[in-house]
């Protein structure tokens, strides 16, 4: 046990006798990186992500960070907007001003390393590979290593997503010398789900998705032995790459001034994916296939790489020299099954000893002259990499190794290193989760038997409230009508309290109850995977239309039934836990129910709590398209006590067609967390609270954001004059009601929603107009210039049939205007904004598109310019948000 421990320790297969001053070397970097980073405060209360997302004064501004201190917050911040650039530690200082960037060259060049042959070997060899220039201090991969070292699991978990959006390759061992141990980033990873093409070999291809932590795939490693002159980073962007696109999942020193030696980052191994997409002319490989990739040398980091050569169905090791030491080492793993195959270059190294250890490895690791790869120069580089493509689909077609992260995460335990995962409140939510699913064998049946309150019950009692409501306004309403309506009203609560909960919703309110808020937290996510791998299966569509699926319905429909069907999710819990209090205090208003023998008065605390974690919480019901305002108030009274006096609110909202990439914006532009790429996703309206920096609230002039997103209550057509369109006018009219800004999402700008315009004429009538932006989404074209005077005059000139039946059913008749004519529309402001393709390239393999995340980011700055400038109506406190969600 001492030797596995020591191997733990120190990450190698050493003796303790040969590296007894590295720990003080090692603590003494990281320490000076952490303090160079200004993170050093962070590694006993460790950043949230809850710290990352606050609005403050950088937040308006694209800032250049000028000191090292600035690279975290520099890089969360463009991460969070998933912009391409957010790697680059580039430095604006005034203290260089001759001081130019330098020319990127070819990416498939080949890096040629110098050294004094002279020299000892013992050096330090990274020197010669990375050198440091005075304006990029950092290393990018230093940064990232040092941010997540003083990150908590959920920080850490929303870096590793939004890489993924960015097409980074992902941390999945984190070294950490200064406590000498390497950690193992299952848990970083489990939010991630990605779609491809699968193609059985017999029988039709279809989109499969799947989380990247649980499905299985071939994995291939990349790895240095000793000095190589050939770039491992390059050679793996470069396969991975379609055609002649280049892409840079990983990151090499020809990248923006990255060429600064890595100080704390060795040791670090990396992931990506290839995923194929359908297409003859993009798809590399037929199925998805994981490549990995060690920073630094195997001599150096022997326990991460004996952990590749158990999860990879080959090796690639990037190698000049082949010494004795060097032999040893590979010798060792003559038990391996691993295929291993070796990169040379002909103009370094000794040729002849090279030679004579490789035939001696011949029978050792079972290999021939075709695992001997010479890559002359950067001439033959396409030629190179189609060979290396042509190994991977060989051994891709033979039987081979497959593996998910969780395999791979088992590999790693037995090795002695820690899992980000194995946490013990993280496993105690995590069988808090499966004591819940274990249950759920059907999730129709499930809702039917255990969430029982809802379905037929609620949507009855949210019909009654509806016309008891509409009777407020009446002028002359019936005595008797009303007086009806309220005894129906307490019949169906009376029912809904005469169950008690579950035990499925008593152990989820446990989970949400605990004093840990790690443990909640926890909790929820797992919940959140739980529920998502036994709900309905999902609707497969072509990639490119994950974020833009819109429901398809039409004609008259139903306004109690789903227009698609909605998978079991968190939200139907909290919408059961809303059900239970909505029927307490109905009665309780009533008189029919006691105060003191009240069960779920601390329902609403509990869902407030989950608020100020960053949960997003329904407003609207998915379900019966109706807020339920006794359990929307009671949450909001809770959320007042609980801010005391931060309690100053802006609320912005968005509405829009389904498939606009509303939620998507939302997410980029403030890092929330809407559901987005789901055809049968949740449909009731979300909110989610952003908190303002006390230093920058007064400025401001509020101390929190509410953020609304409409998700698909909102339809594309005056689908008839009946019920269906007038609840969409109505949720509009709520919606907009409510906000101090209003995001306008549109897929074509002549196609506002008639039930959006029917919205404007009301609110005008009541004189409260919120500050509207109006966001044309470019959902395909990649390139699209800035504001189109054509575009702006098609969306104010005189509307057409959809604006004109919206009109009618307002009754304004002859005294109808056009839309430029609302007092929110100055043609000469700035309200129409035109944002360019979410995609560079084509899905799964795309990333975010740069000029997207800028758009968005210049979107962003304006909406809080506003706000700042008073240009948002009147901002509300909590309390007079309540009065204003029961007027409305």
């Amino acid at each position: 046990m001492e030797g596995d421990d020591c191997e733990f320790r120190y990450g190698d297969g050493t003796n303790e006798a040969q590296d007894n001053d590295f720990p003080t070397v090692e603590r003494s970097r990281l320490q000076e990186m952490l303090s160079l980073l200004g993170l050093e405060t962070y590694q006993v209360q460790k950043l949230s992500l809850q710290d990352s997302l606050q609005i403050s004064f950088d937040s308006m501004k694209n800032w250049a960070p000028q000191v090292p201190k600035d690279l975290p917050w520099n890089f969360l911040r463009k991460l969070q907007a998933l912009n391409a650039d957010a790697r680059n530690t580039t430095m604006v200082l005034d203290v260089l001003p001759d001081a130019r960037p330098v020319e990127k060259e070819s990416q498939m060049e080949e890096e040629i390393i110098y050294w004094d042959p002279a020299d000892d070997l013992a050096a330090d060899i990274y020197s010669f590979s990375e050198l440091p220039t005075p304006d990029t201090p950092v290393n990018p991969l230093d940064l990232l290593c040092a941010l997540l070292l003083s990150s908590d699991s959920f920080l850490q978990q929303e870096i590793a997503l939004k890489m993924a959006l960015c097409q980074f390759a992902l941390p999945l061992v984190l070294p950490d010398s200064e406590n000498h141990y390497h950690t193992f980033l299952l848990w970083a990873m489990r939010g991630i789900v990605r779609t491809w093409w699968s193609q059985p070999p017999r029988g039709m291809g279809s989109f499969r998705e799947d989380s990247v932590v649980l499905s299985r795939a071939p994995a291939f490693a990349f790895v240095r032995m000793d000095v190589s002159s050939n770039s491992k980073s390059q050679l793996l962007n470069a396969v991975l790459s379609p055609g002649h696109r280049q892409w840079d999942c990983f990151w090499h020193r020809d990248l923006n001034l990255g060429t600064n030696a890595r100080e704390i980052s060795d040791g670090l191994v990396e992931i990506s994916w290839f995923f194929p997409s359908g297409r003859e002319d993009l798809d590399i490989f037929p199925e998805p296939v994981a490549f990995l990739n060690l920073r630094g040398d195997i001599g150096s980091h022997w326990l991460q790489f004996k952990l590749l050569t158990e999860i990879s169905s080959a090796v690639f090791i990037l190698t000049d020299n082949i010494s004795k030491k060097e032999y040893k080492l590979l010798y060792s793993m003559k038990e391996s099954t691993t295929k291993y195959y070796f990169i040379l270059s002909p103009y370094r190294g000794k040729r002849n000893t090279n030679l004579r250890f490789l035939n001696k490895l011949i029978p050792v690791l079972k290999i021939d002259h075709s695992h001997v790869l010479v890559k002359v120069s950067s001439t033959d580089s396409d030629s190179f990499v189609k060979r290396i493509r042509a190994i991977v689909g060989n051994v891709l077609r033979a039987p081979c190794r497959r593996v998910s992260v969780e395999d791979m995460a088992h590999a790693a335990r037995k090795l002695g290193l820690k899992v980000d995962e194995d946490c013990e409140e993280c496993q105690k939510a995590k069988d808090r989760m499966e004591r819940i699913t274990r249950k759920i064998k059907d999730s129709d049946a499930y809702r039917r038997d255990e969430l029982r309150l809802q379905g037929d019950p609620w949507r009855k009692a949210a019909q009654v409230e509806k016309e008891f409501c509409q009777l407020q306004w009446a002028v002359d309403p019936p005595e008797k009508h009303r007086a009806e309506l309220r005894r129906r009203l307490l019949e169906l609560r009376m029912q809904q309290n005469g169950h008690d909960p579950s035990s499925g919703v008593q152990e989820f309110i446990s989970g949400i109850s605990s004093p840990s808020l790690s443990e909640k937290q926890y909790f929820l996510r797992w919940m959140e995977w739980g529920l998502a791998r036994v709900a309905q299966p999902r609707l497969r569509q072509p990639p490119e239309t994950l974020l833009t699926l819109r429901p398809k319905h039409g004609g008259t429909t139903d306004v109690g039934e789903p227009l698609w069907p909605e998978p079991l999710g968190v939200e139907h819990f909290l919408r059961e836990m809303g059900q239970f209090y909505e029927a307490e205090s109905c009665l309780v208003e009533a008189g029919r129910l006691p105060a003191g023998q009240r069960r779920f008065a601390h329902f609403p605390g509990l869902a407030s709590e989950l608020l100020l974690t960053g949960l997003p919480l329904e407003l609207i019901d998915g379900s019966t398209l109706s807020m339920p305002v006794r359990w929307v108030t009671g949450l909001l009274k809770e959320l007042h006590v609980r801010l005391e006096r931060r309690s100053r609110l802006v609320v912005l909202s968005t509405v829009g067609v389904p498939g606009t990439g509303k939620s998507t914006l939302l997410n980029t532009m403030f890092g929330l967390r809407f559901a987005t790429g789901k055809s049968c996703g949740p449909r009731g309206a979300f909110m989610q609270l952003i908190t303002v920096a006390e230093g920058f609230s007064q400025d401001l002039g509020c101390d929190h954001i509410l953020v609304i997103d409409s998700g698909g209550l909102i339809g594309g057509a005056l689908t008839s004059a009946g019920d269906r369109f007038e609840l969409e006018a109505s949720l509009a009219t709520l919606l907009m009601g409510l906000s101090n800004v209003t995001v306008i999402s549109l897929a074509e700008t002549k196609d506002i929603p008639a039930a959006i315009l029917h919205a404007f004429l009301r609110l005008e009538k009541t004189g409260h107009m919120p500050n509207y932006q109006f966001v044309y989404q470019n959902l395909h074209d990649v390139s699209v210039p800035g504001p189109r005077p054509r575009d702006k005059r098609q969306l104010l000139d005189p509307p057409g049939d959809l604006s004109r039946a919206a009109a009618q059913m307002e009754k304004q008749g002859d005294g109808f205007r056009a839309l430029a004519g609302l007092a929110f529309c100055d043609p000469e402001k700035q309200h129409i904004w035109h944002i360019p393709g979410l995609w560079h390239g084509a899905p799964p393999m795309a990333a975010v598109s740069l000029a997207y995340s800028e758009a968005i980011f210049e979107l962003k700055r304006c909406l809080l310019e506003n706000i700042r400038n008073g240009l948002s109506n009147q901002n509300k406190n909590i309390q007079q948000l309540i009065e204003l969600v029961r007027r409305l």
